[in-house]
């Protein structure tokens, strides 16, 4: 059985410390989120909760019914539960680039109050709704491994309901994280999580007609990725239309700085695809075999 203690936060490697945790049931759900809790106070770190489908006094009550003292968590300001609306969700929708921003702003806070560091969970139920900005919630998972959790002493695990999220949804979703806890997520037709070790993605499975949104999202991503090099590997990928390599290609000819794409371990269909397309190339440099 994997632990259910995560990492202590600081510098180094961010894997670990921003993963899916996947639950259907109420049980489930109140196991994970005590483990947490509890590990984070015992570490003398900053907790915070953004609730969206849960009643902030119901995560209250599930702490205490565990025998975790919340109530005197939340008086010392060790201790916070807020909704979605005052984190993800605040001003007119969801933006990635502010949430990055909050990130920042949040873990400054709390090391201001004198706390080791900060470990969040948020609830992601508010992905199934028509919330402006929805749409960039892939892209976001896929950006913050590097954005925000190889620079941050900071901890989150992201909560996905299956009762309240289409499982497709959820299995997309939980992949882009590097770690995983909970129920076992099926594999997508195509799953992009981040790269471990160095700015990118990696791609596996096919990519086609059905998972357009997809390709869209990690297009986004390496458009926005603050790196001055991003990397894509295929060596998992089974195929890839002419489409969706277009539109990875056009997002890293948007990038700022006009540097291209690193495709490493590229299969020989995406090689046939450049040599058909060549003004595809001045965007896409192929790495490696």
């Amino acid at each position: 059985m994997v632990p259910d203690v995560a990492a202590p936060p600081g510098p180094g490697p961010a894997r670990g410390r921003h993963t899916s945790v996947v639950y259907s049931d109420d049980r489930a759900w109140a196991h994970h989120l005590c483990a947490f809790v509890r590990d984070g106070l015992e570490r003398g770190e900053r907790v915070e909760y953004f609730a969206d489908a849960t009643d902030p006094e119901r995560v209250l009550s599930a702490l205490s019914d565990a025998g975790i003292d919340a109530a005197s968590a939340v008086a010392r300001g060790q201790l916070a539960v807020m909704t979605a609306a005052r984190t993800y969700l605040h001003g007119t929708g969801f933006d990635p680039d502010a949430m990055v921003g909050l990130w920042h702003e949040a873990v400054e806070a709390a090391s201001v109050r004198g706390h080791r560091g900060l470990r969040a969970i948020g609830e992601m139920s508010w992905g199934a709704r028509d919330v402006a900005g929805v749409d960039r919630l892939l892209e976001y998972e896929l950006r913050v491994h590097h954005e925000v959790f190889d620079r941050l002493p900071l901890t989150a695990w992201c909560f996905y309901d299956r009762r309240l999220l289409p499982d497709a949804c959820v299995d997309v979703l939980a992949g882009a994280h590097l770690t995983h806890r909970g129920d076992a997520a099926a594999r997508p037709v195509l799953r992009v999580a981040p790269l471990a070790d160095r700015p990118g993605l990696l791609l596996s499975g096919s990519a086609g007609h059905d998972t357009r949104a997809v390709v869209a999202a990690a297009a986004a991503a390496v458009r926005n990725a603050p790196a001055d090099r991003v990397e894509l590997d295929l060596s998992t990928l089974r195929h890839l239309d002419a489409a969706s390599l277009a539109t990875l290609a056009g997002a890293a000819a948007g990038r700022a700085g006009g540097t291209p794409l690193r495709v490493r371990q590229a299969p020989p269909p995406v090689r046939r695809l450049l040599e058909l397309f060549p003004e595809l190339g001045s965007a896409v440099e192929v790495v490696g075999r």
